[in-house]
């Protein structure tokens, strides 16, 4: 360690240390490929993961199917019942819970970047709490229909993204002012929310409750491909980004020294972002704490001193399957939301989280 080195510094410098060289591989003259091997044993082993929690869903439950029988199912034979178990009740709620998970965690490392602080996720800086107050308001002003309460939550959270956005924009964005900036509006957003709540009915407000828990019960087909085709929309953008992304995490100037123009990117990451997550909300609520603890758990788990969009992807997916697994069994036959199985494994993450950042001298 020099004279003039941190202890966070020297940390950061063994651990670079440590991380093996990546290894390219050469298609011919103009296609190469990059890889990591200790980023494709952990991308690996997070989909293991993934796959034998899904396995597991689609086997346990009050009708418990063998595992035999459920690839059976899956090819499209075995009995009537095993078919509808199977094909039509948990394989559809899995893919949610996957799709909605991977996608919290990808908004989540890209607001985490843009801040450049493990508490910039959109649970935190009040996009989550945009597109839930979106939801309600369309669920107990307009009364609206599923379609139209997944377009409100969405549109609550963009809004919500373009108001803190421009609020806290002064000679570009800086990570501090962002979190204060969405904390402020997420307070406001929630004595919105329980203004309305305040004015409904009791059924109206039991439905409005119930949905601002988070919960995967009942999803089908059509939340599937809906969050499948705003994934498919917004990824592409937000993975074209992530250079940009990770040039900035060294500072606006060094990165406009670069090439990079800051501000577009910040907004147009900002908008995507915020619509990816205002989706994943749409079809399952707002589900808390995934977008805080994927991108910080892959980062660690790669030993990456950069965002891992797609580690994130796959942590946070990881998470959201393992919490539903959690939400379904651990008091069976009653099953909990999983909104508030995240709530209770975030909150302990939070703690953590936030001791380890006063311990290092960052809070």
């Amino acid at each position: 360690m020099t004279a003039t080195e941190t202890p966070t510094e020297t940390a950061m410098r063994s651990r670079s240390r440590r991380v093996r060289p990546a290894r390219t591989f050469r298609f011919g003259d103009r296609v190469s490929l990059r890889v990591r091997p200790r980023g494709l044993a952990v991308g690996t082993g997070l989909v293991a993961a993934i796959t034998a929690v899904f396995a597991v869903l689609l086997m346990v439950g009050e009708y418990e199917i063998p595992l035999d029988k459920v690839v059976l199912a899956l090819a499209g034979g075995g009995e009537r019942l095993d078919l509808f178990f199977v094909r039509d009740v948990r394989l559809p709620r899995a893919w949610v819970a996957v799709l909605v998970g991977a996608s919290l965690g990808v908004a989540g490392a890209v607001f985490q970047s843009l801040s450049r602080n493990p508490l910039g996720s959109p649970d935190i800086i009040g996009f989550t709490g945009g597109a839930a107050t979106g939801a309600v308001a369309v669920i107990l002003v307009f009364g609206g229909t599923m379609l139209q309460v997944s377009l409100g939550a969405v549109a609550g959270g963009v809004g919500t993204a373009a108001l803190v956005y421009l609020l806290a924009m002064k000679r570009g964005v800086q990570g501090y002012r962002l979190i204060l900036v969405g904390i402020g509006i997420s307070a406001m957003l929630l004595s919105v929310r329980d203004y309305l709540l305040t004015r409904a009915d009791l059924t109206e407000a039991k439905t409005a409750q119930i949905w601002m828990i988070g919960s995967l019960n009942a999803r089908g087909w059509t939340e599937v491909i809906s969050v499948c085709v705003c994934m498919a929309i917004l990824l592409p953008v937000i993975f074209a980004l992530a250079p940009r992304l990770r040039l900035m995490e060294m500072g606006d100037q060094t990165a406009g020294a670069l090439g990079v123009p800051v501000q577009a990117t910040q907004a147009v990451a900002l908008i995507a972002a915020s619509a990816l997550t205002g989706a994943a909300i749409a079809v399952a609520g707002p589900i808390s704490f995934i977008a805080l603890a994927a991108p910080q758990l892959a980062r660690r788990l790669l030993h990456s001193t950069g965002t891992a969009f797609f580690g994130a992807a796959l942590m946070g997916a990881l998470l959201l399957i393992a919490a539903d697994l959690v939400a379904q069994r651990a008091l069976a036959p009653a099953q909990l939301p999983v909104g508030a199985v995240t709530a209770v494994i975030g909150g302990s993450y939070l703690v953590w989280l936030l001791y380890r950042e006063w311990r290092t001298g960052r809070a």
